[in-house]
């Protein structure tokens, strides 16, 4: 076979083929494009359904709303009539009980006019019986000078007198009456103030006295004390500066000494050369000790009491009163305690907690010097608060803690208060024999000196005093009087903690003889 005819069948045969796979894709085509839109007919048609179902629910939704839209507005509307209904019912009870107060002001304003028109005729009356008084007081007093034989100046001056005297015994029993309210109101006051502040201090309390104890292994230590010859014992007295007592106590030996640091320094110094040493070097080596200790106390004094930016010196003077003591008990104790309740008085009242705090803790400043220094406790005290820049206000506190200057500030009211309380505590202190009869002589000398006093006692430990007045003397009015000025010189001639009462006592008896 030629080329030219296979070439010419292939190109046929390639014609043929191309027309019959145009031809069968346009028929697949068209089979397609038929079954799209048939599917697109189908959906359209199930759209319409779902829009028609859906209408008709929203349909349905909005009646339902609307339903109760109109039931809960009529429920409403029931509701608000109701409380008009009550309001109107209100204002009609209202109404009536206006009609009544008006008629009953209407009576009772009808009443005072009466009243008052009484009161008009009473009064035009009053007004003539005055008169007809006045006539009759004149016609009587010269009936009276008539008949007295005084004239009206004399027996003006007699009515005076009588009216004085009458005057005065009213005026005693106001008095007592005031007394007695004030001192029960004030003691319920200061009662309750005071014991909130004692409740909030709680502390100890320990009596320390003048004499110190050093306790010995034993017996034969008190030779080794002495030394040969009395060597020791010479020269712990002359370093120390106190008295030792070696007696027969067993296994003591007694230190007694008026300044306490000297007795404290004696008693180290005792102690260590029980241990072995030579007294010399033992004696400075415990004093040193004791500048320490006193350095110490005093810088853990003012951290307890909340109480800084005190002069170093003043500090080393608050160490100092660990080792003095007032009546057996510890001065720098005793401070401490008073600045305490000082400042929690001072918080109850509402004035100044800090100068409490810090007065109080000051107030027995001088008593740490007081054995070098000349003067009291309380001079001395208010000099050295000068010298080392402490305000006026801390001084008067410290100088009037005693009584000795007025008051000046509540500050300083509440520091003698807060002092006499940690001084008057049961166990706090402790006085001597001699003291304690002296202070119960000097009370009853006080109240004997009053005129019209027969007898007096002092009782309960010097805390009560017991006057017996002669009853044609001093009568029951005047009693309170007499309490009272008694008490006020006991307060400015005695020095004593806490308080001392005084009871007058008045007895009037009548004999007679049967014969």
């Amino acid at each position: 076979m030629e080329p030219i005819l296979v070439v010419i069948i292939a190109v046929v045969t390639l014609i043929l083929g191309t027309a019959g796979g145009y031809g069968i894709t346009v028929i697949v085509q068209r089979a397609q494009v038929s079954n799209t839109k048939s599917k697109i007919a189908s959906m359209m048609e199930d759209a319409k359904n779902d829009a028609k179902n859906i209408r008709k629910e929203a349909e349905l939704e909005a009646k339902e709303e609307a339903l109760k839209f109109k039931t809960n507005a009529e429920q409403e509307a029931r509701e608000k009539q109701n409380e008009l209904n009550k309001f109107q019912q209100r204002l009609l009870q209202k109404e009536e009980l206006l009609d009544r107060k008006e008629e009953q002001i209407d009576r009772i304003k009808d009443s005072v006019e009466e009243h008052k028109r009484d009161l008009d005729r009473k009064e035009k009356d009053l007004e003539k019986n005055q008169e007809e008084l006045e006539k009759s007081k004149l016609n009587v007093l010269k009936e009276l000078e008539r008949v007295a034989g005084l004239s009206k100046e004399e027996a003006k001056k007699q009515l005076i007198a009588q009216t004085v005297e009458e005057a005065q015994k009213e005026a005693g029993v106001i008095v007592r009456e005031i007394e007695n309210e004030a001192r029960e109101e004030g003691e319920k006051r200061a009662r309750n103030i005071v014991t909130l502040a004692i409740q909030k201090c709680a502390t100890d309390h320990t009596a320390d006295i003048t004499v110190s104890s050093v306790a010995l292994p034993n017996d034969e230590m008190k030779g080794r004390i002495i030394g040969r010859e009395g060597r020791n014992i010479r020269a712990i007295e002359s370093a120390t500066g106190v008295d030792l007592i070696i007696d027969d106590t067993p296994e003591a030996v007694i230190i007694s000494c008026f300044d306490p640091i000297r007795r404290e320094v004696a008693r180290l110094t005792l102690e260590k050369l029980i241990a072995d040493g030579r007294v010399e070097d033992i004696v400075e080596k415990v004093k040193k000790d004791i500048e320490k200790d006193i350095k110490e106390a005093g810088e853990e004094a003012t951290f307890e009491a909340g109480v800084f930016n005190l002069h170093p010196e003043i500090v080393k003077l608050l160490g100092r009163l660990k080792y003095r003591t007032s009546y057996g008990q510890n001065c720098l104790k005793h401070s401490l305690e008073t600045s305490y309740i000082a400042g929690l008085l001072a918080g109850e009242l509402g004035v100044d907690v800090a100068l409490a705090k810090r007065a109080g803790l000051l107030h027995d400043l001088g008593k740490a010097v007081d054995f070098e220094m000349e003067g009291t406790h309380v001079s001395i005290g208010v000099d050295l608060a000068k010298k080392y820049k402490e305000s006026e206000a801390v001084a008067h506190c410290i100088e009037a803690h005693h009584g000795n200057v007025e008051f000046k500030s509540i500050e300083a009211i509440l520091v003698q208060v807060a002092d006499a309380i940690s001084s008057a505590r049961p166990g706090a202190r402790r006085e001597s024999l001699d003291q304690y009869i002296k202070r119960l002589q000097k009370l009853e000398e006080i109240a004997n000196s009053f005129k019209g006093v027969a007898s007096s006692y002092a009782i309960q430990a010097g805390r009560e005093v017991r006057i017996a007045v002669r009853p044609e003397e001093v009568n029951d009015t005047s009693m309170p009087l007499l309490a009272k000025e008694i008490a006020q010189k006991i307060e400015n001639e005695m020095e004593y903690p806490g308080q001392i009462k005084v009871t007058v006592i008045r007895e009037t008896r009548a004999s007679d003889v049967a014969s």
